[in-house]
């Protein structure tokens, strides 16, 4: 059965979360181009979750973005709709390619929704009893043709495929988040997947415009492999330097050194939040027992938890504090153990000690947001880390310590079988984490 057969009948489960509202509008416009451009035949996406006023918000959020995509794609929309004589703006074909994607989709509350499905996404949070009770269900009520995308980004695919009886039509097709923003794709197989399926996820992510990067079937995958074990790192380099600098300045200075020194988009610290407090000490959960590995854990995490600094975003896609707090999605604060409360950056000029003691960096000119577009990228941190190298600050020192960890890490992740290669660690780094460079290299 090919692509297009099993596009006819879509659902997508955890469809209003984070994730799920992401891979919904994917899978939304590309049923709609599908059926303007091919006609031939029904086409409808089953969006399942659990609130309807979740689900309302998603149609919503679904509506706004489609009239995004057909202002990008007019020229596309003048080539479908050329034989509509009633069809002459702009404006009008846009409304009208709208109007097309709203008319494939179907909402509700339970699987059943699901039942005449071919493919589905699953993207409902990263619980195992959760997924498992959704697979046992999806088994009774699709045909026995149907394929299935699980979201996961930690759970290892055999289990699920096992234990639900679902072996060889279940893959990992891991989007980065956001997913109709970011190119990556992990693709992850289980060792029993039919070679139909495998074949197939790669012709959707084409379709998608994703880049495929395979990693094999091991609690985390590389993504999180490497993300929980630099974040693990970090928290350990703040227990160390608390004791000299007190937990406030150690968590604003290992945020600062990942993020400036090291030339990555975010802190690791604000990185955690983003992905959400919770969902980090989920994985690791998730990685501890399925790899057997009780170091990953962490204490600080818990502590964390159990005071309400959970991250995350709101539905509105605002940052929600956890080691930081934050205004307009920038952080203005960190989380102080002693006092349950925030600390300002510039509360008696605290965060001015804490750069004094970081010491000057290396070259402020090089940053990030500058060498993700430079053609000269490749030059400029090649030089950038040979002036690291040199300098005696602590910011340097510490910089050089977690960029060691960090390559250490990459390397772990392809000498124990989870990545095929360096090239597709340091590609899930570039691509869904937008850093400039990927951890294997040899930069120091």
């Amino acid at each position: 059965m090919d692509l297009d057969t099993r596009f006819k009948n879509v659902a997508v489960v955890g469809a209003a979360g984070k994730m799920g509202s992401g891979i919904s509008l994917l899978a939304a416009q590309e049923m709609a181009f599908r059926a303007l451009e091919r006609k031939d035949g029904t086409y409808v996406l089953n969006l399942i979750d659990v609130n309807d006023a979740s689900l309302q918000g998603l149609l919503k959020y679904l509506r706004e973005q489609s009239v995004k995509t057909a202002e990008k794609q007019v020229g596309r929309l003048r080539a479908i709709y050329a034989e509509r004589a009633d069809l002459v703006e702009n404006g009008e074909m846009i409304q009208a390619y709208v109007d097309e994607v709203m008319s494939h989709l179907r909402t509700g509350k339970t699987l059943q929704l699901a039942a005449e499905s071919l493919l589905v996404f699953e993207a409902a949070f990263e619980k195992e009893e959760i997924k498992f009770g959704i697979y046992d269900e999806l088994r009774r009520l699709c045909p026995k043709e149907t394929y299935f995308f699980t979201n996961t980004s930690s759970i290892p695919l055999h289990i699920p495929a096992e234990k639900c009886g679902i072996q060889g039509r279940l893959i990992g097709f891991h989007f980065y988040n956001p997913p109709a923003v970011q190119k990556l794709v992990e693709l992850i197989t289980p060792e029993v997947c039919d070679a139909e399926l495998k074949d197939l996820a790669l012709q959707l992510a084409k379709a998608l415009r994703k880049t495929v990067v395979p990693s094999n079937d091991l609690a985390g995958f590389i993504g999180n492999g490497h993300f929980t074990r630099d974040g693990l790192y970090a928290i350990a380099e703040v227990e160390r330097l608390a004791k000299e600098h007190g937990f406030v300045q150690a968590v604003y200075m290992v945020d600062k050194v990942s993020r400036d020194w090291l030339l990555r988009p975010m802190g690791i610290f604000q990185l955690i939040d983003y992905v959400g407090v919770d969902v980090f000490q989920l994985i690791l959960t998730v990685m501890s027992k399925h790899l057997g590995d009780a170091k990953l854990h962490s204490e600080l995490v818990d502590r964390m938890m159990s005071l309400g600094a959970k991250g995350g975003q709101t539905s509105s896609g605002a940052q929600k504090d956890g080691f930081l707090n934050y205004e307009k999605g920038k952080p203005v604060a960190v989380y102080d153990l002693e006092k349950k409360e925030y600390v300002a950056l510039d509360a008696a000029g605290w965060s001015k000690q804490a750069d004094e003691k970081l010491g000057a960096h290396p070259n402020p000119a090089v940053a990030w947001k500058s060498l993700s577009k430079d053609a000269a990228k490749e030059e400029k941190i090649r030089a950038y880390f040979g002036a690291l190298k040199l300098s005696t600050a602590l910011g340097a020192d510490l910089a050089r310590r977690h960029f060691t960890a960090s390559r250490d890490t990459g390397r772990m992740l392809v000498s124990t079988g989870v990545a095929q290669s360096p090239e597709d660690v340091n590609a899930v780094l570039t691509l869904g984490f937008f850093h400039v460079y990927g951890p294997i290299n040899d930069y120091l």
